[in-house]
């Protein structure tokens, strides 16, 4: 394998990462606002129809027909200012994912090998496969005030990433320079980043069956959470983001096993890695099953499906950083 780095092209990678960062907590904080002003916004909407039903009623009661006056043309609304900072907000969103993936290519292209080999770059890639994913599923503009709690856990996983697990660019260990390395890590990372989305819609549907969800919830906390799509909506991405990502995911742990096999002459040895890994997996099975079985469904499944999404995290970080195993070395997903 190419053992020169290209230092130039290493730092725009840095460069594009840190400025992915930045605009991303910018997309935040002016989705934030958005989500902060949208329940006045609604209301306000709601008053100026029903003022306009009620003037265009008296115009045909004063003309003695049901229709206002011909050749009265309404004016047309301008769109809300919180409405237009939601938007703003939603393009940082889209113009931090490319800085995002600029940063991916650009590493792979100084390395000159797939841009996933240690944890800084593995968490770089779940969270641009989330964030896709959620640019996917949350593309309807009534869906917009999700991408807040979508943003906020990515923008920790990218602080950690380059605050803490950053590595400067290099290439891979003997180990890990096998064909297997772009198929194992890119399907779990694209699995980890779907799971995300999923685990964040099932904590949602959660808060908004619980009493802060509740018609004229007091606090500041409630007026959040009535903000939100309805529960039914919640759950039906977390359904169906988790319907994606099993199978994904699934394949992921194979390659995984064939590699294994490849390296160490075994499929599987249990390793914490392979062992947590697999637990995550069966729990997402099990909230599959539940799902759709009468009984469980609601509550009891969102919270299966919120224990795999923490199985996902604890394996992500815990088990890489912590504990002593095949895995522990690489620091990979």
């Amino acid at each position: 394998m190419n053992t020169n780095i290209d230092i130039g092209l290493a730092r725009y990678s840095d460069w594009a990462f840190t400025s992915s960062v930045l605009v991303l907590v910018g997309a935040l904080l002016l989705l934030a606002i958005e989500l902060a002003y949208s329940r006045s916004r609604k209301v306000e909407s709601r008053e100026l129809v029903g003022a306009a039903r009620a003037a265009t009623s008296g115009a045909g009661a004063a003309v003695g027909t049901d229709s206002a006056a011909p050749g009265v043309v309404a004016d047309r609304p301008r769109r809300p200012i919180d409405q237009r900072i939601g938007g703003a907000g939603l393009a940082l969103t889209y113009l931090g994912i490319g800085l995002l993936l600029g940063c991916i290519v650009l590493r792979g292209l100084a390395t000159s090998r797939v841009p996933w080999g240690n944890m800084y770059e593995f968490i770089n890639l779940t969270c641009f496969c989330g964030l896709v994913a959620a640019a996917v599923v949350l593309r309807r503009p009534q869906y917009r005030t999700l991408w807040v709690f979508v943003l906020v856990p990515v923008l920790i996983l990218l602080t950690v990433s380059g605050r803490w697990l950053y590595t400067n660019a290099a290439p891979v260990m003997p180990a890990l320079q096998s064909y297997w390395l772009p198929i194992h890590v890119s399907v779990v990372s694209l699995g980890s980043g779907v799971f995300l989305v999923a685990g964040v819609a099932s904590i949602l549907f959660l808060l908004k069956m619980s009493r802060f969800g509740a018609p004229g919830g007091d606090g500041l906390f409630a007026r959040i959470v009535s903000r939100l799509p309805d529960a039914q909506t919640l759950d039906r991405i977390a359904y169906r983001t988790t319907i994606f990502a099993f199978p994904v995911f699934g394949f992921g742990v194979i390659f995984g096993a064939i590699w294994a096999e490849e390296a160490w002459g075994r499929y599987w040895g249990w390793d914490p890695k392979e062992t947590v890994s697999f637990i995550a997996w069966v729990i997402y099975a099990a909230y599959l099953h539940a799902r759709s079985t009468a009984g469980w469904r609601d509550r009891k499944a969102a919270w299966i499906n919120i224990a795999g999404f923490i199985a996902m995290v604890f394996n992500l970080f815990f088990i890489n950083l912590v504990t002593v195993g095949l895995h522990s070395y690489a620091g990979v997903g």
